[in-house]
């Protein structure tokens, strides 16, 4: 029996390695906190944290993994980039997971490689002076190392600029930040596939986010509503980008803006897509399981991504009114008896703190539908959201 070793046991991994365990693997998980929901799950537990490269390669040679893989979650792609090359396992190279989560050097390879992207201006340590008359308000803020929206923050005037830099460092890890160009139109993210260098796009997701001045993402709708030339030109920029950052093999989620100058790259993560996109959204409107190709990928065996069917798929994210504390969630049975809905579920539980969303980890609760239109998909979403309320005090 092969072992695949997931790093990362929060919820967003559990269906990798429910996955896993249902393809028939021995699945070990390493995360910092022993408490993680996904460790139950699997048959080997191993304590370190998912950004330490040493430690979660010591784990992946304790465990004797065949293949090491995570989703949803973009710093740890460093320790698994790091573990497949110390271990000669399938994944991508050190350098590549590099690109792939520092912002700087991802937009610095688009640029190098021709792939359409915002202006930007990479700011160390607050150092302003020197690029600040290039700006163009509105302009959009964010870390260079962090995702979730984390620290993400648009940039109306020149007399936010200091507060608004110092708000996205003070949300990264190295304190530097990236000032670029704020796009507008349409936000979209890619899924996608490459196996040897081939890249394959397996569906496009449209957005909706919060809007200005965070973006987080609040629903995502399958199929696009982008068709013919223009999912010509997006599927070409996702495929072009994989390639600049250097992608071979395994997933990326790649977020662009279709705008009145065509698709234009916001970022990348070398990963499966979070928000519930690849575990089910892409599942439910194409049939492909691209958990369990990724998984199979990692561990060096063949992979399936044909589509199997043409269905349409919609999440959509709880909101709250107020801040504090959730005291009780009402209606969640009501909502699961919408038709075309099969998940109703909350992030956050009766106890927890609730507040303004800035990001994503703001969310507390969620539903999924599957239907044969989006148009039916997002409306049941939507009905179910409507029936319930959660009481915050």
């Amino acid at each position: 029996m092969k072992r695949v070793l997931i790093v990362g046991g929060s919820a967003w991994q559990v269906p990798m390695i429910e996955k896993a365990k249902e393809l028939g693997y021995e699945v070990g998980v390493v995360d910092y906190d022993p408490h993680a929901v996904g460790i139950p799950h699997a048959d080997a537990y191993f304590n370190a944290s998912t950004i330490d490269p040493e430690g979660v390669c010591t784990a992946a040679k304790e465990f004797g993994a065949n293949g090491i893989t995570t989703v949803a979650t973009d710093m740890p792609m460093r320790s698994i980039a790091y573990t497949c090359k110390t271990l000669g396992l399938v994944g991508i190279d050190p350098d590549v997971a590099v690109r792939a989560t520092d912002k700087a050097e991802m937009i610095r390879a688009f640029d190098t490689h021709d792939v359409p992207h915002p202006w930007y201006y990479v700011v160390e340590n607050g150092e302003i002076e020197a690029v600040k008359d290039h700006f163009t308000y509105p302009c959009i803020c964010k870390p260079t190392d962090n995702s979730a929206s984390r620290g993400v923050v648009v940039i109306e005037n020149e007399e936010q600029l200091r507060d608004c830099i110092a708000y996205s460092a003070e949300n990264g890890r190295s304190g530097t930040v990236i000032v670029e160009e704020l796009l507008v139109g349409h936000e979209i993210s890619v899924e996608a596939f490459a196996v040897r260098g081939e890249v394959h796009v397996l569906q496009i997701t449209d957005k909706l986010t919060t809007g200005s001045p965070h973006f987080v993402e609040m629903g995502h709708n399958q199929p696009s509503r982008f068709v013919g030339d223009t999912k010509e030109k997006i599927c070409a920029a996702a495929a072009a980008a994989m390639k600049a950052v250097g992608i071979q093999n395994g997933p990326a989620h790649v977020e662009m803006m279709v705008t009145d100058r065509g698709p234009v790259l916001i970022e990348l993560g070398a990963r499966l897509g979070g928000d519930f996109i690849t575990t089910d959204l892409v599942p439910l409107s194409t049939g492909i399981d691209m958990i369990g190709a990724t998984v199979q990928l990692a561990c060096g065996e063949p992979v399936d991504i044909t589509p199997k069917q043409q269905k349409a798929s919609a999440i959509r994210y709880m909101r709250h009114q107020g801040c504090g504390i959730i005291e009780r969630v009402d209606g969640l049975e009501e909502a699961a008896a919408v038709p075309h809905v099969v998940r109703v579920a909350m992030l956050k539980s009766v106890g927890d703190a609730a507040g303004a969303i800035q990001n994503s980890l703001d969310r507390v609760g969620y539903v999924i539908a599957q239907a044969d239109t989006v148009e039916e998909a997002a409306a049941a979403c939507e009905a179910a959201l409507a029936r319930v309320t959660v009481v915050v005090k």
